[in-house]
């Protein structure tokens, strides 16, 4: 039997990758360095920290010295590990890590070192590393850590990504990598100023076996992502009702701006750490309503929030900048 692990369940450490100069983040890096030292701060104070740098002393600086905060080095292209980082899988009781190939969301941007990244610091996981030649990235998949996998049509089956390969084939092979018998696609929803061909992560997320918690429609009926938002909760009502799923619908952020373009702010954007679950905001009135939500379903977790509005700058959040590794991996420095 295999399995890609659900992030829910516990884990040995969250993978962040530090940003540097040459990322995006060029334009304002000490503002973006400060909202990654928050984000790590706020994960180690329940679970290990993997951050990946290009210098280990010069980061170290941004930090107190702590047990359960480790660094490597290595120059990557940019910073979104939950896209370039390794999977965990379950296969016959045995853990395995899947390292996908990464080619910049569809070729959009620059990506090799980032494709290389995990064969290049694998000798710092205690796990086997799996070379998997498919194109894949974490926040294109959820799984319910048993026998579901959601993602989105627009980013699993887009041409720009395995284009030798049709639906049928892509399903099959999203079958036998993580040994799901159901894949759930949403043909609908998307956030502008998404990158990502619509990650399911920025759309819908599993938070249990059997429970959905998704970005519900705006309620301005003339916000552009009314129809195409409003057709996605359609959708995950059929695959609920079909599957005896519950769904949680998330609160739809006002419109965030910077230099006039619309960001993808979203609160499905959440992090899970062992005791915890790191909600991203953005200085918007659904941030509380978004918080009281997730303070009323995770009554077992602490709810942390971690003030996004930077990260959305480069059209990513708070998900997006990390990667789980499951109890088991341990960190071998």
């Amino acid at each position: 039997m295999k399995r890609l692990i659900a992030e829910f369940e516990e884990q040995s450490f969250t993978q962040i990758i530090f940003p540097h100069f040459n990322t995006d983040w060029s334009c304002c890096l000490e503002e973006a360095r400060e909202n990654f030292v928050k984000i790590i701060n706020a994960i180690i104070k329940y679970q290990k920290c993997l951050v990946i740098c290009t210098d280990i002393n010069e980061t170290k600086q941004y930090f107190e010295e702590n047990n359960n905060l480790y660094f490597v080095e290595y120059q990557s292209d940019d910073c979104w590990a939950r896209d370039t980082s390794a999977l965990c899988v379950e296969e016959d009781g045995n853990i395995k890590l899947l390292d996908f190939t990464f080619n910049g969301w569809g070729s959009k941007f620059e990506a090799k070192k980032d494709n290389l990244l995990t064969n290049n610091i694998s000798k710092n996981y205690s796990k086997e590393i799996v070379t998997i030649d498919f194109i894949l990235e974490g926040g294109g998949v959820e799984s319910n850590g048993v026998d579901a996998i959601l993602t989105t049509s627009e980013c699993m089956l887009n041409k720009n990504r395995n284009n030798m390969l049709d639906s049928i084939e892509i399903t099959k092979k999203l079958n036998e990598c993580f040994g799901a018998t159901k894949i759930h696609y949403l043909d609908h929803g998307y956030l502008a100023g998404d990158d990502t061909d619509s990650h399911i992560d920025t759309l819908a997320r599993f938070v249990d076996e059997k429970t959905i918690m998704y970005v519900a429609p705006p309620k301005d009926k003339d916000d552009e992502h009314f129809k195409e938002l409003t057709k996605m909760q359609n959708e995950l009502k059929t695959i609920a009702s079909e599957n005896n799923y519950k769904l949680i619908p998330l609160p739809f952020c006002d419109s965030v701006y910077f230099e006039g373009e619309r960001l993808p702010a979203t609160y499905a954007n959440f992090l899970f750490v062992n005791g915890a679950v790191l909600v991203p905001v953005y200085g918007v009135k659904q941030d509380s309503e978004a918080i009281k939500l997730f303070e009323e379903h995770f009554t077992d977790r602490d709810v942390v929030t971690i003030d996004c509005k930077t990260l959305i700058k480069q059209h990513g959040s708070l998900h997006c900048a990390s990667m789980n590794f499951v109890k088991g991996v341990n960190i071998t420095l």
